[in-house]
Parts: structure tokens; sequence; C-alpha cells
């Protein structure tokens, strides 16, 4: 189904009953409190549906406001539980072969897989005119986030990346703070987070393991470099391999960075600069294995001014557990960001400091003359699951690309795709200071220098082999 067509399946099934038996649709207020007409529901498909992928997939479905038409998992021990719950769904492996063969009963997808397969299922669903639901971060690396940006407005598609937070009265909140200038311009900001709370920074798996029964495992490499199964991929795991994962940053950046990134109006970075935690090798050298991401990192982006921030400003990411000293302003026995302090944003500002945790949760004003501002949390109205995020983005579907329930999503490509750029500049960075150049040599660990209209580091060209990837045969972006 075209979505831009201007007869979409709901309305086709109106136009044709009316037709058929020569009166209006019958009201919804006039069949029962409740009832929504089956030409009121969207068709949703599945594309990864344990985990995450569960409650995505059900928030998205909203109690039966609308349907789970098919479900694709490679594992389907991991999605077991959602298979029982819609049998009349139907059951794949490969999402390439559910949209061959169901895509006339698909109206949106979720996409909910590791990261490096987001971008494929993505790209294929939209160029089949499907709205999309796509985990964060948005894509494995950055050519494919600029890819999707753009995919979105060509092909029409009712985009919504899966940062839930943006949703949250928390952002929002801060986003009011901000624009009221109650702390000035901000030159400084601090995020970071406990991740990872998976293996990184380990040698790469060599003995041979026995596959878990039922696993589709060429299906679950996907695009990546073909490797045999080991369980320290999947489940899970997977985050801290470069080959499928994005690492601590690609976990958490798109929740954690959200906040200044929506609140300061920032657009890509132009530098990036970063240091990373070394394992020590058995003769105790300190050192990294390549394929794996590090145990720890810090990394600083530089955002020019904007129409929102009259000033340029830095932002520190770390991770690994490692976390900014407590500002003097801000009270020394008050937690910043979450309740124990393990994630969090501070942004600096000329007349004071906000900060927020995890999904822009607990903001609060710490101002220059001592006051702190907070909002109770009785005051909150948005109690919605993940903050309305899945229900925002399918009532979006239904009204269509362009319509005001499209443009009031918070994570809709165009805001996901520059956000997610920027967190994967950091691991450009990352990756270029842990990549051996010659013996011995790291020529990576400097400042770079980003150019975003070319996608490129214009200072040390060997890095850029990380903007995108090498493609196994029938899983490239076309």
């Amino acid at each position: 189904m075209n979505s831009t067509s201007k007869n979409s399946r709901r309305n086709f099934i109106k136009k044709s009953a009316v037709a058929a038996v020569g009166f209006s649709i019958i009201p919804r207020h006039v069949l029962g409190k409740g009832f929504i007409a089956p030409s009121d529901k969207l068709n949703i498909a599945v594309i990864g549906g344990g985990g995450k992928g569960k409650s995505d997939a059900l928030n998205a479905w909203n109690n039966g406001s609308n349907n789970i038409t098919a479900i694709c998992d490679v594992d389907w021990n991991m999605s077991k539980e959602l298979m029982d719950k819609f049998t009349k769904a139907k059951k794949y492996k490969d999402f390439r072969k559910m949209l061959e063969k169901s895509s006339k009963d698909i109206d949106a997808i979720t996409i909910s897989t590791p990261d490096h397969t987001h971008a494929v299922a993505a790209l294929a669903s939209m160029q089949l005119g499907k709205h999309v639901y796509v985990q964060k971060p948005l894509t494995h690396n950055i050519k494919e986030a600029r890819i999707l940006t753009k995919a979105a407005s060509t092909y029409k598609s009712v985009t919504q990346m899966g940062n839930q937070g943006a949703s949250g009265d928390g952002v929002k909140q801060m986003t009011k703070w901000f624009d009221s200038g109650i702390i000035g311009s901000v030159n400084e900001v601090h995020v970071w987070t406990n991740r990872p709370v998976w293996p990184q920074g380990i040698p790469t798996p060599t003995e041979k393991v026995k596959m878990i029964d039922g696993l589709a495992w060429d299906s679950w490499i996907g695009p990546a470099e073909m490797v045999d199964y080991h369980p320290l991929y999947h489940p899970f795991k997977w985050r801290g391999w470069w080959n499928f994962g994005t690492g601590a940053l690609g976990d958490m950046g798109c929740h954690l960075m959200d906040p200044p990134f929506r609140v300061l109006g920032l657009k890509y970075p132009t530098e990036v600069e970063t240091s990373v935690g070394a394992i020590f090798t058995k003769d105790w050298n300190p050192d990294y294995y390549p394929e794996s991401c590090p145990p720890s990192s810090r990394t600083q982006l530089t955002f020019e001014a904007t129409e929102k921030n009259p000033i340029g400003l830095k932002m520190t990411w770390t991770d690994g557990g490692l976390r900014p000293f407590h500002p003097d302003l801000i009270p020394a026995d008050h937690n910043i960001g979450d309740e124990d302090s393990s994630n969090g944003v501070i942004m600096m500002g000329e007349k004071g400091i906000m900060t927020c945790g995890t999904y822009g949760r607990n903001p609060k004003v710490y101002l220059n003359s001592g006051e702190i501002i907070e909002i109770p949390k009785s005051s909150l109205t948005n109690n919605l699951p993940e903050n309305g995020h899945h229900i925002f983005w399918t009532e979006a579907c239904k009204e269509g690309f362009g319509g005001q329930k499209h443009k009031d999503l918070t994570s809709s490509f165009d805001f996901a795709g520059p956000l997610t750029e920027s967190l994967l500049i950091g691991n450009l960075a990352i990756r270029s200071y842990m990549t051996k150049t010659g013996k011995n040599s790291f020529e990576g660990r400097k400042k770079l220098l980003w150019d975003s209209k070319n996608m490129e580091i214009t200072n040390f060209k060997k890095g850029n082999q990380f903007v995108s990837r090498d493609y196994r045969s029938g899983w490239s972006l076309k």
C-alpha cells in the first residue's frame, strides 16, 4: 500500500462499505463505548518480538486499538510470549520474507532488533509505504542515519525513534524553563551513564558453541560480517561488539543526550575528542580489543551556537561508571540526575544549572541566587505507558504523513536522525582512538574535525572507514 495515495486502506474500507449498503458508516459512539471500528485500526507488523520488542508491540497494539498482523523474529524462543498472545499473526524469521508475503496486510511496523539491522529493515519497510517505529539508536552508523532521515520524507513515512523520554513531561518542562531564560545561555553540558552493564573490552570468542535450537543465525547476522554463533553475541550481549552494537554511547545516548539536544536546539557537532579506558593484556600492558567496545570512555563534542542557544558549547559524555564532578552550585548531599546519580544530565548556564535523569526525569534548576526549582510529581499529566510514545505514533500514522499529529511527534526521523548522528560521531572518535594505524601508532588520538555536509573527518582520513560499513550480499541499503 502506497502511503502517498489519498485513499488509505481505512478510507477504502469505509467507502466500499458506503457503496455496498447505501448509508454512511455508523459513528463510533453509536456502536458502544470503547468500540473501535475495524477501519480505525492499524495493521502492525513486528520485527523483533522479544525483550524491548515485546513492550514496543504491546504499546503500539494499545489494548486492541490496533491489530498485530505479523511477527518476525530470528529466535522464536525470544518472542514466544508475543506469538502466544497474537496467535492469528503470521510468523516469520526473515523480515524480507515478511515484507514480500504480507505487505498488503501491513500499515506500520515496529523494529526492535539489534542495532546493526535497524537501517536495512526500516528502509525496506519505508520503500513499501509503511510507517515505522525504530528502537534507539536509530542506526548503527552515521551514513545510515542520514539515509533514513531522507527516506522518511521521500516515502512519506510517519516515523518515531524509541527514545520514549522525548514524549515525557520532564523534557517539556525543561524546554519551558530554558525558553523563559531562567538559566541564560549554556556553554557546557555533561552527560553520563553507568552503562555498559554487559561485557565490553573483551577478546573475540574463538571456541565453537552449539547453536540455540531454532535460531536463524544467518538472518540474525543480517548485514554484518559473518561470525559463528556465540552466547556473547545473542541474546543481549551484542551491544558490546562493533559488528552489531554501538556500545554504551549508542545504547543510552539517545535517552540522555535528547534533553540538551532538544532544549538547546542543537544541530551537528563540528569537533569531537575522546579518551578510552584500556584493558590489560596478559603481559600487563594497556591495550584494546578493537572488535569490542571499550569498558569506559570520555568523549567531548563541540556544537556551534543555535537560534535557541546563541553561544557555542562543549558536551562531555562519560560512561563505564565515570561521571562528572559535583558543581559547586548544587548542594553536596543532592543526587544529580537519577535517584542514585548513576545516569544524568547537567546543563551549565549563565544564571544557573539545569539537571535531569534518564528519560528527562527529575528535572531541576539550581539558580545562582541559591533558589532551587523542581516540579512535584503530582503535577505530571502524562501517565501513559512509556509517556505515550508509541500511542502518539500510531495515532499519527492513522492521520497520515504531514498531519498535525505527525508534526507533533517528538522523535520523528527529522529530529532522531541528527541526534543519532551526533552520538555516533562520538563512536567514530572512540573507534579511531582504538585503531592502530601502524606499529604501536594511534594517529586517531587527537581532536577530530567533522564536516557534517560531507559526513567526513577532515584531519584523520582513516577514521572515515567508520562512517559507514560493508554490507553482506543481500542485505545492503538500496
